[in-house]
């Protein structure tokens, strides 16, 4: 346990910096670059830094993140084309839109690159574009299994504050939930953007408008959190079945506060820190999971929030 928390302030260390983490093992020529779709602006993929950053330091390997800076995700392209000229020995990416980065992924593969989906995308679009596996959550499956929770509480009608809707894996999320419940996604998705003042104004509109809707569903911190200041606004807090995707400070606060009932964890940290173990372990000994791996999802309610309170938006 020492070890571990030693490490863990080695992390937050590291984080607070550019992240790069360098050992001895990275005069070996191990380097692996994590790229990412999320902007600058999203703090959720912090928990993302710190799994690769305790990966390369445990692992003994260098670990770099890079992500277009507005979340433009042809810029992501463009970052992997660059990434993978830098001749690492692994790529980690997310497939948010394969119609976008596609190429560059196979491109990447075709140089010898090895590569692993992460967070975005399906282990059959994994496949497609030639990677070793995927670690993710199956978006469609969590927003599925989100739904027919939801269903059994009573609710019929929603609201999907959809922050990320230029990201098919962002859409998949509502229209899971929408089958879920049984009921049609149609109008009952809204793409708010990702400016906190927008989001929470578009939650009062839709909800002033639409006074019957039963349920709220947001798709991260970024839209949960405006949420949570439109309802409290608005005097719904408490009132409206309220679940979201993700963790965060302000959303283990609105579990606890009973405001928010669920939010799932798909487990960023495992998401990123399992695929630098993953190939490490396989330049260096030639060992491979057989399967995908599945880190969520997992649903957080306010039993048992101890040790999610105590690591939300650093490792949870």
């Amino acid at each position: 346990m020492k070890n571990l928390l030693n490490s863990i302030a080695v992390v937050t260390a590291v984080v607070a910096a550019p992240l790069l983490v360098a050992t001895s093992a990275a005069a070996e020529g191990e380097k692996y670059v994590l790229v990412s779709h999320a902007p600058d602006s999203d703090s959720w993929w912090n928990t993302i830094k710190n799994g690769i950053a305790l990966a390369g330091e445990q692992m003994g390997v260098e670990v770099e993140y890079r992500n277009p800076p507005t979340g433009d995700l042809a810029d992501m392209a463009r970052i992997i084309e660059q990434a993978a000229a830098s001749g690492p020995n692994g790529i980690i990416t997310t497939l948010s839109d394969p119609d976008v980065l596609s190429g560059p992924i196979r491109a990447a593969v075709d140089a010898g690159i090895d590569v692993i989906i992460m967070n975005s995308g399906t282990p059959d679009q994994a496949r497609e574009v030639g990677a070793l596996m995927y670690v993710g959550q199956p978006e469609y499956d969590a927003g599925y299994a989100a739904g027919l929770r939801a269903k059994g509480d009573g609710v019929g009608s929603f609201l999907c504050v959809n922050h990320y809707i230029s990201s098919p894996s962002s859409t998949e999320r509502c229209q899971g939930f929408a089958d879920g419940l049984g009921v049609d996604l149609a109008n009952q998705m809204i793409d708010s953007g990702q400016d906190p003042s927008e989001i929470k104004n578009k939650v009062l509109a839709y909800l002033s408008a639409n006074p019957e809707t039963d349920a709220i569903l947001t798709l991260g911190p970024t839209s949960a959190d405006p949420t949570l200041l439109a309802l409290a606004e608005n005097g719904m807090a408490g009132d409206i079945y309220f679940g979201t995707f993700d963790l965060g400070e302000d959303i283990v606060k609105g579990i606890k506060a009973g405001v928010i009932n669920w939010g799932i964890d798909q487990q960023p940290f495992l998401q990123a820190y399992l695929p630098v173990v993953v190939l490490t372990n396989y330049h260096r000994y030639g060992v491979l999971p057989g399967n995908n791996i599945n880190s969520g999802p997992g649903f957080v309610t306010a039993d048992g929030l101890e040790k999610v309170e105590e690591f939300a938006g650093e490792y949870r």
